[in-house]
């Protein structure tokens, strides 16, 4: 069954590290975008009934409830097999998780990133370890036992030591499901471009190594599976049985569709992406007008070495695959960063870790 991800790209504050299509707006355009993704919801023509949805952002769960359950509404498969709410702390209180699980919502992925208070203050982030702590509690109170805790590996001023306070935390919290991000330099992060430029701001000179970021990444790794967090993609670690069902769409190369800004969708064989600013969004569905900006039809064989390698199962190798890659393929095997389990073939330790490098001969053939 297909996925519904919905892009809610308010937030509070821009924290320094995100390249995401967010940030914060106008009170009034976040009005007009709720009522924009309802018009676009209630339009869409459901053949099929979806199995998960993902409410992402920016802080979906700075919604009022009142604002939340209309779209949630416009989406027919309730009670869907999997609901998720990206949600940020100072966000959480009791009597909004039972509202949030009453209106179908089964799982929350909170962006905590680090739970030591000097890498959060330089980076724009307002909780603290403790306030985690709390709302966690009062997550587990209202019943939901499905949630994630994001971490970023990278962030500035942050050492072996403090990286593995915040892995100690999690021990401590017990979530069923973590994220592990690489912080990325790119241009698309206030800290990002200024680490490109050089410069001093958002602790752009304290950013770590790679080599220290990977490192970082490894203990990660570990430690999580130590304490019985599995890692089943790159990013993705999990208790048995509490994988993300939607997340595990996208790898796996199934369909989804996207509503809101900067929203992107697959039908199998062609991808669609909406316009990404708000404004823009807005403008569109009150023009009535589509609000996609462009399609183009999927390279599915690369895609499935692109995406599928990201698993830690891998991918299941096809006769045609022999025919059109033996030879990065025996390469890949011969150095230790490819390993082939019967017909299915999968990144190494030390291949996740090269992944762009491994991925990267598979695509543009």
């Amino acid at each position: 069954m297909s996925g519904v991800y919905v892009s809610y790209p308010f937030c509070a504050q821009k924290c320094t590290y995100c390249n995401f299509a967010s940030g914060v707006f106008s009170n009034g355009l976040e009005r007009d975008y709720r009522n924009a993704l309802v018009s676009e919801l209630n339009g869409q023509n459901w053949p099929w009934r979806p199995s998960t949805i993902y409410l992402g952002g920016g802080t979906p769960s700075r919604m009022e409830t009142s604002e939340l359950n209309p779209i949630l509404a416009a989406i027919p498969g309730r009670p869907w097999l999997e609901a998720t709410l990206e949600t940020a702390p100072g966000t959480i209180t009791f009597e909004r998780a039972v509202e949030w699980r009453q209106a179908g919502v089964n799982r929350l992925s909170l962006g905590v990133q680090s739970f030591v208070q000097r890498e959060l203050a330089r980076t724009g982030r307002k909780h603290t370890a403790d306030m985690v702590a709390r709302e966690i509690s009062l997550l587990k109170q209202a019943g939901f036992s499905n949630f994630n805790i994001d971490l970023i590996a990278g962030l500035p001023g942050q050492t072996m030591s403090s990286w593995r306070e915040s892995l100690g935390w999690i021990e401590r919290l017990e979530p069923p499901h973590v994220s592990v991000y690489m912080f990325e330099i790119d241009g698309d992060s206030r800290l990002g471009q200024e680490v490109l430029l050089n410069g001093a701001r958002y602790g752009a000179h304290d950013v770590p190594a790679e080599e220290l970021v990977a490192e970082l990444y490894e203990a990660a790794v570990e430690e999580l599976a130590r304490i019985g967090i599995q890692r089943y993609e790159i990013s993705n670690f999990a208790r048995p049985g509490y994988e993300s069902v939607h997340n595990l769409k996208y790898w796996r190369l199934e369909p989804y569709i996207g509503f809101g800004g900067d929203a992107h969708s697959f039908d199998g064989s062609e991808r669609f992406q909406n316009v990404e600013s708000p404004g823009s969004y807005v403008e569109r569905i009150r023009l009535g007008q589509s609000p996609r900006l462009s399609s183009a039809a999927a390279n599915l064989k690369e895609e499935r070495f692109l995406v599928g390698l990201r698993l830690a199962q891998g991918i299941h190798l096809e006769p045609q695959d022999w025919d059109e890659f033996d030879a990065p393929i025996r390469r890949f095997l011969k150095n230790g960063l490819l390993a082939k389990d019967g017909d299915l073939l999968r990144l190494t330790n030390r291949g996740v870790m090269l992944s762009n490098e491994v991925i990267a001969e598979f695509l543009g053939s």
